[in-house]
């Protein structure tokens, strides 16, 4: 029996979410059920596999059970950015086919998506807007250097921004340089989530507000409880990301770790005019523990920083904690945006995510009926749908060039150090990691 010990507990602050009109009542787990094939988590990833499986089996019945509403967790809750390069630990790989393998799996996400959302009229501000990687002092340039001979490397098209024509796209004269890749996506992340789980085949059934607390091993299959009810399914799909190890799986192998974002109101004619900006663009930081900035498509800005080590996810965040995050988020953007200073936030949230301390994805079986994506080292929007559609190609049978690239680039994620040791392992490198990248804050 694998016993779950700590469930999703998202806050109630997160702006995407909140920005969206009310859903329609869940649909629940109630009684007894049986499926050909379950899959948990209604993220990127689970959505992506529940899709696939149907497309492949489409007289099969598939459950799509997640323990909160579609888009209200960890895939509705990151900055809206649908990457396709690999971040800069994967980029310093030493296999150049290795990273090639990553971009054309991470790129053809982005084509699947870009198909859903033309095919099913999904609103959720997509747009082909690039992306922007800033420096703005001596180490985020250092940084940025080092970025810029990584694309070279790897034969990646990119253009320096100096710090005048970025202030005429940013609003401000903050960042000394950039550089701009045209890759990257925009979208409104909780929007893009609901909208897949909204039009998904007419045999995946979508159970809300059911999470599953224990996974039975049968001698049919596996038995999935929930606090109603219960399915019984030769074919289990975990889409869980970091709550793979609450089924036993993975465990002292992955790493909890929230990270968290504030955003305005919408702004004024006025206000948009008064800092000169643009709408619609996207900057993250050179050095990784820097400050993400965003402005939506519908003007609002966005400052994403502050890392903590949530070894109960949700439940390791306190209304106090939150309460500094969003003032440090007040900083930032002071700091960016001085003329803009009166404007306040309306929401600040966190979401949890996976890491492994190698930098590995895990992909493949985990057990009997069993498979699972997960740790997305950040790249959760492209991997987690690529990654979840190539998992049901592994469970029906199928075959391709890119589940054998998937296999190629994904492994075991190393283990962990026991606690206490790797809570204040993590916890110092975080604090240390924030100190050594003030400047860029």
């Amino acid at each position: 029996m694998n016993s779950i010990v700590k469930l999703p507990c998202d806050d109630r602050s997160c702006g995407w979410y909140a920005a969206l009109p009310e859903p329609q009542p869940a649909r629940r787990l109630v009684g007894e059920q049986r499926a050909d094939h379950v899959v948990i988590g209604a993220g990127f990833a689970g959505l992506a596999a529940a899709r696939r499986l149907a497309s492949h089996l489409p007289h099969a019945r598939i459950l799509l059970v997640d323990a909160q509403r579609v888009g209200y967790g960890a895939s509705g809750r990151n900055s809206g950015f649908v990457i396709d390069l690999p971040h800069k630990f994967a980029l310093e790989h030493p296999d150049p086919l290795h990273k090639q393998r990553l971009l054309g799996l991470n790129r053809a996400a982005i084509d699947q998506l870009q198909t859903l959302i033309g095919r099913h009229g999904i609103e959720c501000q997509w747009s082909h807007a690039g992306k922007y990687q800033g420096a703005v002092g001596p180490r985020g340039l250092a940084y940025l250097e080092h970025f810029e001979s990584l694309l070279a490397d790897l034969g990646e098209p990119y253009r320096l921004v100096e710090r005048s024509e970025l202030a005429s796209v940013l609003g401000t004269d903050h960042y000394s340089r950039a550089i701009f890749t045209p890759g990257c996506y925009l979208m409104q992340p909780a929007a893009l989530v609901r909208g897949l789980g909204g039009s998904l085949p007419e045999n995946v059934e979508v159970l809300e507000e059911s999470p599953i607390q224990r996974l039975e091993k049968s001698s049919s299959g596996w038995v999935l409880q929930g606090n109603d009810g219960c399915i019984r399914t030769p074919s289990v799909l975990l889409g869980t990301s970091i709550f793979t190890q609450e089924f036993g799986f993975l465990r002292n192998r992955l790493l909890p770790v929230m990270t968290f974002a504030s955003w305005t109101r919408p702004l004024s004619d006025a206000e948009m005019a008064r800092v000169g900006a643009q709408a619609d663009w996207g900057l993250t930081p050179a050095d990784h523990a820097g400050t993400t900035v965003r402005m939506t498509q519908d003007r609002r800005l966005i400052i994403r920083n502050t890392y903590r080590h949530v070894p109960r996810y949700g439940r390791s965040v306190d209304d106090a904690t939150r309460a500094r995050i969003r003032e440090d988020h007040a900083k930032a953007f002071r700091a960016r945006y001085p003329q803009l200073a009166e404007v306040p936030f309306t929401h600040t949230w966190g979401g949890a995510y996976a890491i492994s301390r190698n930098f590995t994805n895990f992909f493949g079986q985990l057990d009997d009926g069993v498979f699972a994506t997960a740790c997305d080292n950040g790249v959760g929007a492209a991997w987690g749908t690529i990654s979840g559609t190539l998992l049901a190609d592994l469970v029906v049978g199928a075959s391709s060039t890119q589940l054998d690239d998937i296999r190629a680039v994904t492994g075991m994620p190393s283990l962990n150090p026991p606690e206490p040791f790797l809570g204040l392992g993590v916890s110092t490198r975080i604090r240390w990691a924030a100190w050594n990248s003030r400047s860029e804050l």
